[in-house]
This record gives C-alpha cells, structure tokens and sequence, in this order.
C-alpha cells in the first residue's frame, strides 16, 4: 500500500488535533469494520468555522484525512463546509489507496455531524424549556 507524501505529512504530523471544551458543536462517527473512531468539535462565530480540533482512534490515513479536512475547512462558511465530500479530503491528500478511501469518507461525515449539532443546538427556544429535551 502507497500513501503519498501529503498524507504521510499529515499522518506524522497532524494539525488542529485537541478538544475543544466548550464547542459549539460536537460530531462523532465511526466504523466498525476497520476500527476508526472520529470526534470533531467546531467553534462558529458569523456562520464560520473559526476553529476545529478533533480526536482519532484509527489509521494513518484516518488521522492524515481528519488533518487534511481541518485544514481545508477551517475559515468556510457552514454551508461551504456542508459541501466537502470525501473526494475532495482525498484530493486534498493527493490520493489514498483505494483500501483508506473510506477513511475520507467518515472525516467529511464527522465535520457534517459536527455543523448538524452546532445547527440543532441554535433552533432551541430557550422559552421552551421542555425543548431542551426534546429530539
């Protein structure tokens, strides 16, 4: 298996990896068939994403595709963001083996599910208590 030299880069060193406490959205996917697990944070200020930190529990090419997607995430628009797709985390990475491609697939749904939470946290009527526990 080859992996070029941008996810080996990413791989070894990953970027915007951490948590962020007090996120105002939280996103996590995982795959059972390969063992990865994916936790995302977003902070969004205007509709931006103005920071993404992240936790994996995977491959190389899992953490190189949670890097790559931080890095060209950070600064979009939600809607901009919403847009990413697994072809474009690959692309980014200058490839992976078609075994990993997967691995991108599970870092755009984890940013997804992250805006997705940060968007159902902003439609709770705070008026409406009883919508605090509602789903």
């Amino acid at each position: 298996m080859e992996y070029t030299e941008k996810v080996l880069e990413h791989f070894r060193t990953p970027h915007n990896v951490g948590v962020i406490e007090d996120a105002d959205g939280t996103g996590k996917v995982g795959d059972a068939s390969c063992g990865d697990a994916f936790l995302m944070f977003i902070t969004v200020r205007d509709e931006r994403l103005t920071d993404i930190k992240y936790l994996v529990q995977g491959c190389g090419a899992a953490i190189a595709t949670c890097s790559a997607l931080s890095d060209v995430a950070m600064g979009k628009t939600l809607d901009e963001a919403m847009e990413l797709t697994d072809d474009d985390i690959a692309e980014e990475l200058d490839g992976l083996p078609l075994e990993k491609l997967h691995c991108s697939n599970l870092a755009a749904t984890v940013l997804h599910r992250a805006i997705a939470d940060y968007r159902r946290r902003q439609k709770v009527d705070l008026r409406n208590w009883r919508s605090l526990y509602q789903r």
